[in-house]
Parts: structure tokens; sequence; C-alpha cells
């Protein structure tokens, strides 16, 4: 049961109903981010929902109430249970994004190459935590694992250092601050989106790694 009161009741069978998908010989690269969820490495971008910002003002709310009530009266669990309400909102607005953006990644491609993220490391830098955490990329790439197992499709980690500095192009180290959103070549003149030539240099490892295997 959860907080705020509601039952929740699943059934498991032995058909999971689940078959191969059409082979697809589409590979892509995939890299996660703040500004936007998600870069294709073939050019299309995933807009950030940002699910805690667009319900910021109604969980302040529900939380200076929160704050107001005296311990153990009616009121204050009556409004507890608002804040709890908020947030299940936000969890179940993220859930079902996450959910349909692997199931379009799974169905569109035969290979998807991520980058192998310490999220939990991440996370240490408190200006950036909240945002990080409501990304949800450990989800994406969860359900984007077990979708691609059962549909025969392959996900590939890579290691991410270095992928937002290399040149895509030439392979040069092109240093860049992370408020620099151009990647800007000065020995190939490549000029494309930071998050763009970051999601070409996950793809090209994440085939290495499989041409290794």
């Amino acid at each position: 049961m959860k907080a705020t009161t509601k039952w929740y009741v699943s059934f498991l069978t032995d058909d999971d109903g689940n078959e191969p998908l059409p082979l697809s010989e589409k590979v892509v690269g995939v890299d996660l981010g703040i500004l936007s969820f998600a870069m294709l490495s073939d050019g299309s971008k995933i807009d950030n929902p940002g699910f805690i910002k667009a319900d910021e003002m109604a969980l302040a709310k529900a939380q200076r109430n929160l704050s107001k009530q005296a311990k153990g009266t009616p009121l204050r669990k009556k409004a507890k249970k608002v804040v709890c309400r908020v947030y299940e909102r936000i969890a179940n607005r993220r859930y079902d994004f996450v959910q349909k953006v692997s199931r379009n990644l799974v169905n569109s491609y035969g290979t998807i190459c991520f980058e192998d993220l310490n999220i939990n490391g991440m996370v240490q830098n408190h200006c950036l935590a909240k945002s990080i955490m409501d990304c949800a990329w450990g989800k994406l790439v969860q359900y984007v694992s077990y979708k691609a197992e059962s549909a025969g499709r392959r996900v590939v980690l890579v290691d991410p250092n270095g992928t937002s500095q290399m040149c895509s192009r030439c392979g040069l180290i092109v240093k860049k601050d992370l408020s620099e959103r151009m990647h800007n070549c000065p020995f190939c003149n490549l000029s494309i989106d930071r998050d763009l030539n970051a999601a070409k240099n996950i793809l090209r490892l994440g085939l290495q790694s499989l041409a290794k295997a």
C-alpha cells in the first residue's frame, strides 16, 4: 500500500507474451543530459519534461502547509497525504515517460549504446542532484535493457570518460566547460551541438566494444 492509501495488485503469468522484433541494423548512441533528456547520434533529441519543476509550486505549497500543522494532529496527517500525492503524481509521470521512451528506442534500433554512468557519484554534486534524479537516467537504461533482451536487441554500455571532450570526427581532445553547448574543433573544424558530438562518440565506442567481443 502506498502512503496515499492506494492499493495495487500484480498478476504473475508464465507466458509473458514477448516475441523478438524483426531484425534491425539501425544503431544509435544516446547521450543523457539535463537540458535535453537525451540526444541521439542521428540528431534526434528528446526534450526533458522536468517533472519536479512542473509540479514545484504545488509541492512547495503542500510542504509549507505540512510544516504549519502540529505533529500528531488530524490536520497534519491530511497535509502529509497531500504531499505524498504530489510526489506520487511526479513519480507516475516520470515512470510513464521513461517507459514510452524506452519502448520507442527498442522498437526503432537494433543496437543501443549508453554511457555507463556512475549516477550515485554524480548526485554528490548538490547543485545538480535534484535535476539528475528527476531525469531518471538509470531507469531509462534499466527499462531499455530488459525490453531489448526480450525483443532480441542489444544494449551496450561504454566508458563515459572523455565522450564530451573528444571530437567525434578527428578523435582529438577539445576541452570545454559545462557551460559551452557547442563542440568547435580547432583541428578539423567540426562544429556541432556538444551533446550530439558526445552521442556520436558513445555510438563509436559501443560499436568498437562489440567488434572486440
